[in-house]
């Protein structure tokens, strides 16, 4: 049993990341549904084709399958943290945010990062659900 009670649960994307740095890409306690920082990874284990926009909508489908199969769903998300490498990136994640979580208007933060764990990554997003009982 863990320290935080036997109602700990897990989801993994299948993103290499997870094993190898020993993390789950959401963790689910009581009501509240974590989402791990989350970087644009296509099944195979590549990275998003495309430029910022692509790679956010794949991270947003990430974070918004992993807090359905964990019992919520995009409405639930009370905060994200969008981390981006280009400043430039910012009207075009933005959007795509915009697009999955607007109808919640989650508290956001949006910052600028030197890097991210893939040199060719240009967003990361984490994201905190809470369920409705």
């Amino acid at each position: 049993m863990s320290a935080l009670g036997s109602d700990r649960q897990r989801v993994s994307s299948g993103s290499p990341f997870e094993a190898t740095f020993g993390f789950a890409r959401a963790v689910k306690v009581g009501r509240r549904i974590i989402v791990a920082g989350t970087g644009p990874v296509e099944p195979d284990g590549s990275t998003t084709p495309g430029g910022a926009a692509e790679q956010a909508e794949r991270v947003c489908t990430i974070i918004v399958a992993a807090i359905e199969e964990l019992g919520g769903s995009a409405a639930d998300v009370v905060r994200t943290r969008m981390l981006l490498t280009d400043p430039e990136d910012q009207d075009a994640v933005g959007a795509v945010h915009a697009r999955f979580f607007g109808a919640a208007r989650p508290a956001a933060t949006m910052a600028g990062v030197a890097w991210l764990c893939r040199p060719e990554w240009r967003v990361e997003i984490e994201a905190e659900a809470v369920v409705p009982d």
